[in-house]
């Protein structure tokens, strides 16, 4: 919730859960072909994390289902970008009111920097005029697109 509130109070409108897209993924952002999972440390076994300790009662049950679901969660990211999508991946320890502010703007930059990325600047002709003074090059635009 904490994510999808932020990122619909910056503008960022999304869909929920396509179970048509592998994995699932908890928010999509189709304008920007990203898909966002918000991942539990102790289900998705996030290493180094101080939330991610396995149970004392039946480890070896434990280390086997956490390693399994890490196993999937890494083919479901292969294929989503395999399918041309940017996936961004999520702790719930990030999400802790100590990285939660850090963590979302974070998130918000990376998405326009995808945007920014996927966008071709085909829009503007560059013309390059010589400076005959300095012997040097300037780019300006076509003059004919700033008419008074």
């Amino acid at each position: 919730m904490i994510v999808r509130k932020y990122l619909f109070s910056r503008g960022f409108r999304y869909r929920l859960y396509n179970k048509r897209l592998p994995g699932k993924p908890d928010i999509i952002l189709r304008k920007y072909r990203t898909v966002i999972f918000v991942n539990g440390c102790f289900w998705h076994g996030h290493e180094g994390c101080r939330f991610f300790r396995l149970p004392n009662t039946n480890p070896d049950f434990w280390r086997h289902k956490i390693e399994l679901n890490q196993a999937r969660d890494l083919r479901e990211r292969i294929d989503l970008r395999n399918l041309g999508w940017h996936v961004i991946q999520i702790w719930e320890c990030q999400l802790k009111p100590k990285e939660q502010k850090e963590t979302l703007k974070s998130l918000e930059d990376t998405l326009y920097h995808i945007f920014l990325a996927d966008k071709k600047i085909n829009n503007h002709k560059i013309i390059q005029y010589p400076i005959k003074e300095f012997d040097v090059q300037m780019v300006a635009e076509n003059q004919e697109t700033h008419r008074e």
